[in-house]
């Protein structure tokens, strides 16, 4: 039986992950200006921070994928080989793009089609995704992957410190009141997922005293996966460096450096770093 792992560009999956475990990605779209993009198709991350860090940038909304994308990346998938198929998708809370899967689904009735909600995004989702290939290329079952996806996004935590709570407003993930009061404070703020939703984890002052506490949230206890990710201009070599300095024993068994891609960075804007972790086997612990 082989099975497919479909996941949308939310996932910051990069193009040789894609391709290396033969994840299929079904692509948001992002808007900036008058000009629309399939992301990554289309618009590179590279390009999308070139273009985001031009003087007068109106900055970039997105919009999720159609039920007829899914169903035509389904479709391929079953005409290719596949037997059945697990697709993984950003937060429902965050997004409508699951309800484009699911809807794709329903077309394709009959056939083996799981669609897991990550309850979260970024690497968060492509952590979930290469878990799912992993077990696909060692002869699991759909609905075994699909269990095991739903156990461990339970297992799964980020951080991430933004230059700014401007583009989360933007984008409608936090209230213009709120982004507000973090502008007139001149805060740095942290934020994490939890069951879907965008929280604030700590608000410090200055630069220094984010990259300072966003290690502390990141290394407090071991991990087997750590994703680091970051937006232009920010320094991913320092920051992994320092991650992996202060990370507990046991090593993590696997560590990715991610520049998030057009979706996610829409909303989180550029000069942001963090990490999703996988603390296998451990329980996700709050600030």
């Amino acid at each position: 039986m082989t099975v497919a792992i479909v996941t949308d560009s939310g996932s910051d999956l990069t193009p040789t992950q894609l391709r290396e475990n033969k994840i299929r990605q079904v692509a948001l779209s992002v808007t900036i200006g008058d000009r629309s993009y399939l992301s990554p198709d289309e618009l590179t991350a590279d390009e999308f921070w070139r273009l985001m860090r031009t003087p007068g940038c109106p900055g970039a909304h997105t919009a999720a994928p159609s039920a007829g994308q899914f169903k035509q990346a389904f479709e391929t998938a079953f005409e290719e080989g596949a037997d059945s198929i697990v697709c993984v998708c950003l937060s429902e809370t965050l997004s409508s793009t699951i309800g484009s899967a699911r809807m794709a689904r329903e077309m394709l009735s009959g056939r083996e089609i799981h669609i897991v909600d990550s309850r979260s995004a970024s690497m968060a989702t492509g952590a979930l995704a290469l878990r799912g290939a992993t077990m696909a290329a060692h002869g699991a079952t759909a609905v075994e992957i699909a269990a095991e996806m739903n156990r461990l996004r339970g297992e799964i935590t980020l951080f991430v410190a933004l230059d700014t709570l401007e583009y989360l407003r933007k984008g409608g993930r936090i209230s213009a009141a709120r982004a507000a009061v973090g502008g007139l404070l001149s805060v740095k703020p942290i934020i994490t997922v939890e069951e879907g939703i965008v929280v604030t984890a700590d608000q410090p002052r200055t630069r220094t005293k984010a990259l300072a506490r966003v290690l502390e949230l990141l290394t407090d206890q071991p991990a087997v996966e750590v994703h680091i990710m970051y937006s232009p201009p920010a320094d991913d070599v320092a920051f992994r460096e320092a991650v992996l300095a202060h990370m507990p024993e046991p090593a993590p068994k696997l560590i990715t450096v991610q520049t998030l891609g057009p979706v996610i960075g829409a909303h989180i804007g550029p000069g942001a770093y963090g990490a999703v972790l996988v603390l296998e086997g451990r329980t996700v612990e709050g600030p």
